[in-house]
């Protein structure tokens, strides 16, 4: 038995020499330190190892820029959301906590009531060659003693109109006058006991403010719908030179014509006339109260609508063009077509000239050119300032006009 104080017994891996400890390790000399520690003393391994420890803290900063400091930003960045969300939702319950929201959906009930009163259902009639023919539209009631406004289109050419009215009551009703350039017709009813709605401005209508359309879409009576004022003086959105809508998104669909647009005091700022494209698609367009309202007085108390006539068809003046000369951008109105033995061509106007003032007056956009010019009275000599391209320049122009009246389609 082995006695447990004996020292173990160790086989060495090689045979023992006297080979110094340099030579059996590469022959490279290494130098003890008093801690007990070998050290290379070659300069090349000292600069790879630097190289090594630059690396590695590189390496690091990297680390640190990629993951952990984006956790921490993420953990402020939610920090903060939270903090608003929180405060958001604690100011949203004390408000609603003194907010009546009933009042809201009252208020929304109570507008047609205020309104319906006032619209009607048109049903027209027409005979031609290959038998009968029916239509149909909506209207509003604008006096009590039964006179109707609604869409030029809704009436156009039929033989009878027939209407409808809130309570039940259909009665018979004849066109008092028409207006193709605004898409705007006049209607006459005996039946009485009438409630005409109220007129709004629609030029104090803002983008964003609520508006509610009503009318018969597909023939479904004392329909209404809602929607916000997404523009306004929406314009060349038709082929005429007085056309100015209202753009919402309250649903309109045929049917819908004639009918009133009304604001959220229930007063009528707009009249239905059409939408974009073949079905509703969010984009509605009215005819603003401003030009429906003064159509209609011209209508009852004449039959229709006497206008300034120029003879020309205005358009944008094309960039290439202002450049060539001489204007800014969007300067003028062009000339795109002028007709014969009208006030422009007696007055030596010349298609390819470019208006750059009626009356004195500076204008830049067909639809007011246009607009100013059917405002003028006939027979008014109205100086007129055009640019005309020649082969020795743009030159300007003074030509006096003298007002002719507006042919009725």
């Amino acid at each position: 038995m082995t006695d447990e104080s004996q020292p173990l017994a160790v086989t060495p891996l090689s045979s023992t020499t006297n080979t110094p400890v340099a030579e059996q390790i590469g022959g490279q000399p290494f130098e003890r330190h008093s801690s007990g520690a070998y050290s290379d003393i070659n300069a090349e391994d000292q600069q790879r190892l630097g190289r090594l420890l630059r690396v590695f803290f590189g390496l690091s900063i990297l680390l640190l820029l990629g993951f952990v400091v984006p956790y921490f930003a993420g953990r402020v960045q939610y920090s903060m959301t939270a903090a608003k969300e929180r405060a958001q939702l604690d100011v949203a319950r004390e408000n609603l906590r003194d907010f009546k929201l009933g009042q809201q959906v009252e208020a929304y009930t109570l507008l047609p009531q205020a309104v319906k009163p006032s619209v009607v259902s048109i049903r027209t009639h027409r005979r031609t060659r290959r038998g009968s023919g029916s239509g149909q539209g909506s209207g509003v009631i604008v006096d009590e003693e039964g006179y109707i406004l609604t869409n030029d289109h809704v009436v156009h050419g039929v033989d009878s109109v027939e209407i409808e009215l809130s309570d039940g009551r259909i009665g018979s009703a004849s066109v008092v006058g028409v207006d193709p350039d605004f898409d705007l017709a006049v209607l006459k009813t005996e039946l009485t006991g009438l409630t005409p709605a109220i007129w709004g401005d629609s030029e104090a209508l803002e983008v964003g403010e609520p508006v509610w359309a009503f009318g018969s879409p597909f023939g479904l009576q004392q329909s209404v719908t809602s929607g916000i004022v997404s523009a306004t003086k929406r314009r060349g959105i038709v082929q005429g030179p007085y056309n100015e809508f209202l753009q919402t998104d309250a649903a309109v669909n045929p049917g819908n014509s004639g009918g009133p647009l009304v604001n959220s005091r229930a007063e009528v700022v707009g009249i239905n006339n059409m939408i974009f494209g073949e079905s509703y698609q969010g984009i509605s367009f009215a005819i603003p109260s401003e030009f429906a309202r003064d159509t209609y007085e011209k209508l009852r108390r004449d039959g229709y609508v006497e206008r300034g006539f120029l003879g020309v068809e205005p358009s944008n003046v094309p960039d290439q063009a202002a450049r060539l000369l001489g204007l800014e951008r969007g300067q003028g109105v062009l000339v795109y077509k002028l007709t014969r033995d009208t006030p422009a061509f007696n007055a030596g106007m010349e298609s390819g000239d470019v208006i750059l003032s009626w009356n004195g007056q500076p204008y830049n956009d067909p639809t007011l050119l246009s607009r100013a010019i059917a405002a003028t009275p006939i027979g008014n000599k109205v100086p007129v300032e055009v640019l005309r391209n020649s082969n020795s320049g743009a030159k300007e122009h003074t030509l006096e006009v003298v007002v002719g009246t507006r042919p009725r389609r």
